[in-house]
């Protein structure tokens, strides 16, 4: 069997999606515990080997996309830019785009992980892993912000784009780029990290405590909560 991850000319990035591609297939059609890692690899056109070289797991195929985007969300947190805060959001956006050119896939493996409870924390802890990004890569070009600022800032990003990402795979209209975009502005203006901000909303901080685990909703329900209490 060819092994296409060693064939000139093949991009593994490319490689790599359609192994994702397939493997969520079967795994939409048969069962994530009833697919084998050789029926992926039969799928995808490789071999077991060259599937154990890309991957560690079936689990791990399930979020390998993942991998591949916050590698990419580091890359662009790693550029210069003059305004850090439009640029954890910036990236947020980029993040929502790439699962919204693909909402098909991401449709797919958003039915098979919550038929797995184990996929369910998985993806739980890949969340966490955006947060964490976004927070590392404020403390260290804001060094000065107040330390509850950032990482609040940090998880209404995150909350709010994963709240609108579900909705959007989930086939809800309103669940946009622009909503996003808009909902992100309201986020900078809230903790004053938005132009025009005022200096009462520049020394404001929103504070929202959550146990790992709780779900999206109800996450983005409290942001919401808290940003209405403060207009009023």
């Amino acid at each position: 069997m060819t092994e296409r991850v060693d064939t000139p000319g093949i991009d593994p990035a490319d490689f790599r999606v359609h192994v994702v591609a397939q493997a969520i297939r079967l795994f939409s059609e048969n069962g994530y515990e009833a697919t084998t890692v050789e029926q992926i690899a039969s799928a995808a056109g490789v071999s077991r080997r060259t599937f154990f070289r890309q991957f560690r797991s079936k689990e791990d195929v399930i979020f390998a996309d993942h991998e591949s985007l916050l590698q990419q969300a580091g890359d662009y947190l790693s550029t210069d830019s003059d305004d850090p805060w439009a640029a954890v959001c910036r990236t947020a956006g980029l993040v929502f785009d790439r699962f919204r050119e693909n909402r098909e896939l991401s449709a797919r493996r958003y039915q098979v992980v919550q038929r797995v409870p184990a996929l369910r924390d998985r993806e739980i802890v890949t969340g966490f892993r955006y947060e964490r990004l976004f927070v590392d890569y404020l403390r260290g070009v804001v060094p000065t912000e107040p330390a509850l600022k950032v990482i609040g800032f940090a998880a209404a990003v995150t909350a709010c784009h994963n709240f609108l990402l579900r909705n959007m795979i989930k086939g809800d209209p309103d669940a946009t780029a622009e909503e996003l975009e808009r909902a992100l502005l309201d986020v900078r203006r809230t903790f004053g990290v938005a132009p025009g901000a005022s200096t009462q909303e520049q020394d404001a901080v929103l504070v929202v405590s959550y146990p790992p685990g709780t779900p999206v909703d109800e996450i983005t329900g409290r942001i919401q909560a808290q940003l209405s209490r403060r207009r009023g």
